[in-house]
């Protein structure tokens, strides 16, 4: 590899290295303890200082140095992993830099073109190597060289970042370096003679967390497959830490959870992903989670400033943040203040004193935003004066809803000199027009439960003081989109948002305006697409549509319940791969008694899509995830029910319906809409903090419980005692009262008490510290369902194969690693598609042909016959019965089975098998072709395409018929084999040859072989001679005599002599055998069947397999 030139001092490096070649103006140098005569006590101590320090002499073992005569200052100008490596860059040198050396006048001169030379080849390979995003391309290029050899990682493997770390192996430092690229976590040491390499791929990591301990003051803890690894030592171990969690959780996505990452395109191809795209993802996740926004919003800039507070009368120091449609602030100083301002709000920029650090921002809402001490304001506003523009005429068709409607709007856009665009008559009534299409219905709270303004109760007279609460705050902090959200914003919450103010603020708070804005007339189209559809979405729909809230006479109506089929249908045709789940129906009954239909459905996009993403889908990972997180949170702020608690899975099972329905199948609904309310302006955040209330409430009754349906009861008991003492509506219904058993009765709890308890007990718990503990937690709940799948497929097949636990165990690891090796480096892999979590277990993992050739050829006995190939290629034929061009592990493994466990008998049918239709075909090659296979890959996939929409529903025939099958397959007999004709015979016979070759008696296998032919080939003769005397069989006796010519063995020509033969004779004669023939003639061989009864070790096979099977993937052909 070519290295930017570098001064280095030989005088201090004698010692470490040796001259190989020399030249006036260069040397091609050798380490210490490489190549021929190395190693010894000098080897190791050059190893250590290799390993240790970052210097280019680490990099390789082989150097050139471009050498000034008459100094002791030379350059490094190329290295590499071996000689023939180094040698080709000394021939470059020598043809086309050394012969013209001699035409420059002095040292300086030839210095300075070497120099360039070897800069401009650096260039030339930087165009084709992803480094160009690095801060140092050169270290990064040394780094890659490293990381090729060290690990032996195919060529796609995309190397993202690397540190140096220490690793504990117990109490002992590894001093070493720590790669992290796309698939893979890779660790190496080389300290005082001891090498320690360690490869995690990220897809098998179950925890990964930052830990402390007497020891290590701070670590990076990972569990995979049950090892735990301690990495520490960093220079930047937070950096580190996020890079490994987002690397983690891409991997965990594309391979298990096909949704999530499908929804995810900025990383569809693991051959793009930087370090720099890595940490550009993370700032804008955390950008989009802090403001509510969507998630495909990309985040351009940040910025330090100050913002005016009007209300404070003082500046707040913050964060300015900049995206392409909108300016976001978040102080820093504890004020606690946030403020969204979409661009399509902004009616006027200003830049209001010559020094240019200072911009305005004029808004439709009639709040104006003043920005000081802002860096390089000027480009700033260079900047945002383009997307101002492109965003006034983007939404010149779009009506405003963001904020209330004001007399007069500042018709000036650009008050420092820039163009003023504004908003004409004519665009006034496009509005108006686009707005007249939207659905358009009153939230149903105001229909069935219309308040009256002359009654004035207590409870009507608390509601009108909230309303006026709201009003001045919102004559304060500004009323809209544009709102300052401080402190004081979060307490109004907490006392429950009014019942008239509900629908408006809980579209604010969780961001649906910025979505509902952006896509006038999107629902109504959904809703006209969507009706009248018929599918698995729409009649879960119909069947679960009067469950939703009965006890509501909102939903007892048809009124009620056509918007909800409306809502629920439309979401379910926006997005299929959910379409619809149980409990979406209750959350968006609840939505829509406070919301207008549109604004219900983007309600629900929401909290879908950003606020609980991956809660409402066939595993619910989202909400075992927050469980997760959940069960953390009560190990630390209520030790002493962890403690009592011996199963913390019992906190999973009570809570699975608090995060999945917000509370609200638990409480009163005029309770649970306090909860809904602290949901959409705090997030999951508020659910965590109210669960943790909630089981501190019951803290003594919990301790004192003996089973876990005891400890429901009481909960079941709390939650329906919880009332909302406040709400202005009639009392409903909610669950049927439990059973006292005349204990003392229950004491209320009102539910603005219980959420300001949560908030003022746990508060501190951070929105960012939670989206961390989700991404961490995802890692164990995805492991966790993937380990469930494992223990089920090895259940079922444990009953068919007689390998013990540990090696069945062991091939399904290395099956399942071979489906995932092929999906590693492949951008949008037709193996990933292979992989449903929706099917059941045993089809969960399946592989093609190709995968299965590898795997044929770790695993098999039979991978060393000369024919390998041709074997697998029929077995997978034998083993795909559905004729999808993919088998499953069970079939797999009981294929293993007969060829390591098998009786003789077994083994000989198998090979029978091979040998005949539908594994074998008659005058086919003995290798596939690839198009063939690729048309049953095509087929197989369209027809998986074209019945995708009934993946979720279970053919229970279906499953009985192959259930029925299978026993029968069970009870073959080897007299409903098909006979087996002349050249399907040769081709047995030439297999078995194969099978042969190396073993110690082969001698002795290959005369027994030829004695059994020409047995059956007299057994044949003599049988059709009985039957028809006249039937002339000349060829046969050819074959005969080919088959027992002498003591000495020719298998090839023999095997060659009766293939010719049998194509001559079966123009006259066709002669066949029966499977009962081929078995009883063998059987009178011992040296056969002690050759198909020698037990076979599985276990080496599988040690093998493991240690090569990612190697191997650096090879083009796995039959080389």
């Amino acid at each position: 590899m070519w290295l930017k030139p570098e001064e280095v001092l030989l005088k201090n490096a004698l010692k470490l290295w040796l001259t190989e070649k020399t030249h006036k103006y260069f040397v091609l140098q050798r380490r210490r303890g490489y190549g021929e005569g190395g190693g010894g006590l000098t080897g190791l101590l050059v190893g250590t200082l290799d390993t240790v320090f970052d210097s280019t002499s680490k990099v390789a073992p082989y150097r050139i140095l471009h050498q000034t005569p008459e100094s002791q200052v030379y350059w490094s100008i190329a290295c590499g992993a071996n000689s023939e490596e180094i040698n080709k860059h000394w021939e470059w040198l020598e043809h086309n830099v050394m012969a013209i050396l001699s035409v420059f006048d002095s040292n300086e001169d030839i210095t300075s073109f070497v120099q360039g030379k070897i800069r401009g080849l650096i260039a030339e390979e930087s165009q084709s190597a992803s480094i160009k995003e690095e801060d140092d391309p050169e270290k990064f290029r040394e780094a890659l060289l490293k990381f090729d050899k060290w690990f032996e990682l195919p060529e796609q493997e995309k190397l993202v970042t690397y540190y140096s770390c220490s690793y504990w192996s117990g109490r002992v430092p590894c001093q070493g370096w720590l790669y992290l690229s796309t698939n893979f976590l890779s660790f190496y040491s080389f300290f005082l003679g001891k090498e320690v390499k360690i490869i995690i791929s990220w897809d098998e990591i179950s925890k990964l967390a930052k830990t402390m301990n007497v020891i290590l003051s701070e670590s990076i803890h990972i569990c995979s497959r049950g090892e735990d690894y301690y990495f520490s030592m960093f220079m930047h171990l937070n950096e580190t830490f996020l890079l490994m969690e987002q690397l983690a959780d891409y991997a965990v996505k594309r391979l298990f959870d096909k949704d999530a990452f499908e929804t995810d395109l900025s990383l569809s191809d693991p051959l793009q992903i930087t370090k720099r795209g890595l940490e550009n993802r993370a700032r804008n996740e955390y950008f989009t989670a802090l403001f509510r926004l969507p998630r495909e919003e990309s985040l351009d800039d940040i910025l330090d400033c100050f913002l005016w507070i009007p209300f404070c009368h003082a500046h707040a120091f913050g964060k300015m943040f900049i995206s392409d449609n909108y300016i976001c602030f978040s102080s820093q100083d504890g004020s606690h203040c946030n403020v969204i301002i979409p661009l399509r709000e902004v009616i006027g920029m200003d830049t209001p004193d010559s020094s240019g650090k200072h911009i305005s921002f004029s808004t439709r809402c009639k709040i104006t935003f003043r920005f000081t001490e802002i860096k390089d304001s000027d480009g700033l506003v260079k900047k945002l004066e383009g997307k101002l523009n492109c965003g006034a005429q983007h939404t010149s068709g779009i009506e405003q809803e963001s904020c209330p409607k004001s007399s007069q709007e500042d018709s000036t856009f650009f008050e420092h000199g820039g163009p003023s665009p504004s908003f004409t008559d004519d665009q006034s009534s496009a509005l108006l027009k686009e707005s007249s299409k939207t659905v358009s219905t009153e939230a149903l709270m105001r229909v069935f439960h219309p308040q009256d303004a002359e009654n004035l109760d207590s409870k009507m007279l608390k509601e009108k003081m909230k309303v006026q609460s709201w009003n001045i705050h919102f004559v304060e902090y500004g009323h809209g989109v544009c709102m300052f959200r401080t402190k004081k914003t979060r307490d109004l919450v907490m006392r429950g948002i009014p019942e008239a103010l509900r629908g408006e603020l809980w579209l604010l708070f969780s961001g649906a305006i910025n979505d509902m804005a952006a896509h006038p007339g999107y629902y109504t189209e959904l809703v006209e697409r969507s009706v009248g559809t018929c599918s698995l979405a729409t009649d879960e729909i119909e069947r679960d549509l009067h469950r939703s809230l009965p006890e509501h006479p909102a939903f007892q109506s048809d009124t009620g319940i056509s918007a909800l089929r409306r809502v629920l249908t439309a979401y379910a045709s926006r997005n299929p791969k959910i379409g619809y789940c149980q409990a979406m129906n209750i959350l968006t009954s609840v939505l829509l008694l406070y919301a207008k239909e549109e604004e219900a459905f983007w309600l629900l996009v929401a909290v879908c899509e950003r606020m609980l993403p991956d809660y409402f889908n066939r595993r619910i990972i989202g909400a075992l995830v927050d469980q997760a997180v959940f069960e953390e949170f009560i190990r630390s702020y209520l030790p002493q029910l962890t403690d009592h608690m011996t199963d913390m899975t019992f906190f999973s099972s009570v809570s699975l319906s608090w995060f999945l329905t917000i509370f609200i199948s638990v409480l009163p609904i005029e309770s649970a809409v306090n909860v809904v309310d602290c949901f959409f302006y705090d997030g999951i955040k508020a659910i965590l903090q109210l669960g943790l209330a909630v089981l501190d409430y019951n803290m003594d009754k919990l301790l004192l419980c003996k089973d876990d349906a005891e400890a429901v009861t009481i909960l079941n008991k709390f939650f329906d005692n919880v009332t909302n003492k406040d709400s202005p509506l009639p009392p409903m219904t909610h669950h049927p009262p439990i059973a006292t058993d005349n204990q003392d009765p229950q004491i209320k709890v009102d539910i603005t008490e219980l959420i300001g308890e949560s908030y003022e007990k746990y508060g501190d718990i951070q929105s960012m510290e939670v989206e961390s503990m989700r991404r961490r937690n995802r890692l164990y709940v995805i492991q966790t369902l993937e380990d469930t799948t494992k223990q089920n497929v090895l259940r079922v097949v444990s009953q068919e194969v007689m390998f013990n636990p540990k090696e069945l165990e062991d091939l399904f690891e290395i099956f399942k690693k071979e489906h995932f090796l092929t999906c590693y480096w492949i951008p949008h892999s037709p193996a990933l598609k292979h992989h449903d979590s929706s099917l059941p277990y045993l089809e969960q993992y399946q592989i093609d042909n190709k995968q299965y050739c590898t795997l044929f050829k770790y695993l098999s006995p039979w991978s060393q016959s000369a024919n390998a190939e041709s074997l697998a290629l029929w077995s997978f034929r034998l083993l795909d019965e559905n004729s999808d061009s993919l088998i499953n592990f069970k079939e797999f493994s009981c294929a293993l089975d007969v060829m390591y466990n098998g009786s003789f008998t077994d083994k000989l049918k198998l090979l029978f098998k091979l040998h005949i239709p539908p594994a074998f075909t008659e005058g086919e090659s003995t290798v596939p072709s690839a198009s063939k296979h690729q048309e049953l890959f095509d087929e197989a996939m369209t027809r998986d395409q074209l019945d995708g929409s009934n993946k979720g529903k279970v053919d229970i025939q279906a499953y009985l018929k192959q259930w029925h099958e299978e026993l029968t397959r069970k009870e073959e007999s080897i007299r409903n084999l098909p006979r087996i004709n002349q050249s399907q015979f040769v081709q047995f016979s030439k297999t078995l040859y194969n099978l042969f070759h190396g073993d110690p008696n082969e001698e002795a296998l290959y005369r027994a072989i030829t004695t059994v032919t020409g047995l059956l080939l007299r057994m044949e003769e003599v049988g059709r001679t009985l039957n028809s005397p006249n039937s002339p069989i000349p060829s046969k006796q050819g074959i005969i005599q080919d088959c027992q010519s002498g003591d000495s063995i020719q298998d090839n020509q023999t095997l060659k002599k009766g293939e010719d033969a049998a194509q001559e004779a079966q123009a006259e004669i066709e002669w066949t055998f029966a499977f009962e023939q081929i078995l009883a003639s063998l059987l009178n061989e011992p040296v056969l069947v002690a050759f198909f009864e020698k037990q076979v070790d599985v276990k080496a096979k599988i040690e093998e397999a493991k240690s090569v099977q990612l190697r191997a993937k650096r090879k083009p052909n796995i039959f080389d």
